[in-house]
């Protein structure tokens, strides 16, 4: 499974930067630069072919591609001889404009967003289904399963929150189920949040300020989703199964203790105990079945699942898609920028970025476990996360940072302004200082896929 994982997360990295390099390869053809090589892929050449002045590669790692325009060397050539300017040859690309070369630098990031704003179209035109909980909710503060203990009092608590509390809206906004509300939260990190709560069948209104998780940049106020502990699903083999747990049946008690949803349940199991009697609601018939426990990883897995809510996202018709995928896509975008400053306001750097290592895998975990629990549906996800990717890569190409888009075409800019080319050794020393940023980046990533992988 872990072959097939990286495989697939190779393929839809490399599909997101292939998509890039074509953007830069048409521009480049309709600004008149000439493309000597397109690869689909790197490192060795598998095939190759000649067609319209380019030659087409197919190479042997599925992991995006290039676009190697002519005159590209013309730098280094410039360079060696110590020559004051890069030489400017009719379909070369620094022979092109400047104002050419920033549309040609602009499209690869152009691209990327284009095919996120397609793929969320199609993806809200085809639907996919998500699975969630309700939106009820327990105060952490009562359980302190995450190591809160001593933390003094959450914003849950703060706010007046209660266990049981059902959210009916955030800021004049509808909330349906649990993954609604934990998105609006993550994304009010240390802003005041306005929630209109259904408590015992009375609503009022309470004012919560989500704290900053220093690891993900996300807002937290302290609280799980209330799980009805409903089975839904036992696993061949396991404790439940073997303990006699069957699909439909209600916890009701652990070790004679009540309990009412799933975290409680868990609570009641923090101390891992080897053995354990549950009590259990048959179709009205109550049950105490004795179960024999084992751990993992620091947990006990009980083999069984609870059941979850079916969250549909689909558009209402194939024109209302149109409307739907435009604002997931701006949604989106901004979502991308406020993470980006978030890493400005004290997040855990190493923790919050994601290297290539990282990006490959979280693909591949997408597109398997999708598939596996959805079936044909699990691709539409898969490509739903691929248009998040290509929002981000579009935002980081952006940045006016030497060596990406963004600081090629700020070079540009430069050159429009002064009204003559940049000299060789001053574009020399903005790619220096653009490939050090980009090595210490690359690095800091890669410290950070480690720790990840390690659970560190």
């Amino acid at each position: 499974m872990i072959i097939v994982t990286i495989l697939l997360g190779l393929m839809g990295l490399g599909l997101v930067v292939l998509v890039h390099e074509l953007g830069h390869f048409a521009a480049a053809r309709a600004a008149g630069v000439e493309v000597e090589a397109f690869s689909i892929g790197w490192g060795p050449k598998i095939a190759s072919w000649k067609r319209g002045g380019t030659e087409w590669r197919l190479s042997a790692l599925p992991i995006g591609g290039f676009c190697r325009m002519k005159g590209e060397e013309a730098f280094n050539a410039a360079l060696q001889s110590k020559s004051d300017t890069i030489p400017r040859e009719p379909g070369t690309f620094y022979g092109a404009p400047a104002w050419k070369r920033i549309i040609i630098s602009l499209s690869g990031p152009l691209a990327n967003m284009l095919f996120a704003l397609i793929v969320f179209i199609a993806v809200s035109a085809i639907g996919y289904t998500e699975k969630t909980y309700a939106n009820r909710i327990v105060l952490a503060s009562e359980f302190r399963l995450e190591g809160l203990a001593g933390k003094g009092p959450l914003p849950a608590d703060l706010a007046g929150f209660k266990s049981g509390d059902i959210v009916l809206e955030a800021n004049g906004k509808s909330i349906r189920d649990y993954t609604d509300l934990q998105e609006v939260i993550a994304l009010s990190a240390e802003r005041p949040l306005v929630l209109l709560v259904d408590r015992d069948g009375k609503q009022l209104t309470l004012t919560v300020n989500p704290a900053l998780d220093k690891d993900t940049g996300a807002g937290r106020i302290g609280i799980y989703s209330w799980i009805e502990p409903v089975v839904s699903e036992v696993k061949p083999g396991s404790a439940a199964a073997i303990g006699g747990i069957q699909v439909g049946d209600r916890l009701s008690s652990i070790n004679g203790l009540a309990v009412h949803h799933g975290i409680e349940a868990l609570s009641l199991l923090s101390s891992k105990p080897e053995k354990i009697s549950v009590g259990i609601d048959r179709q009205g018939k109550p049950l105490v079945l004795q179960l024999i426990l084992s751990y993992a990883n620091g947990g006990v897995d009980l083999g069984l699942s609870f059941a979850t809510l079916d969250h549909v996202v689909r558009s209402s018709s194939p024109i209302a898609a149109f409307g739907d995928g435009a604002r997931e896509t701006w949604k989106t975008l901004k979502v991308s920028v406020q993470g980006l400053g978030m890493l400005f306001r004290g997040v855990n750097v190493l923790k919050a970025i994601s290297g290539p290592v990282r990006i490959t895998y979280l693909v591949g975990r997408t597109a398997t476990e999708g598939i596996a629990q959805n079936g044909p549906e699990g691709i539409v996800i898969a490509f739903n996360f691929l248009a998040f990717l290509s929002i981000a890569l579009f935002l980081m190409n952006l940045l006016p940072i030497p060596a990406l888009d963004g600081g090629m075409i700020l070079m540009f800019i430069a050159e429009i302004l002064r009204n003559r080319p940049l000299k060789t050794k001053t574009v020399y020393r903005f790619q220096v200082i653009g490939m050090t940023f980009v090595l210490a980046l690359f690095v800091l990533a890669a410290v950070s896929d480690l720790f990840y992988f390690s659970g560190k």
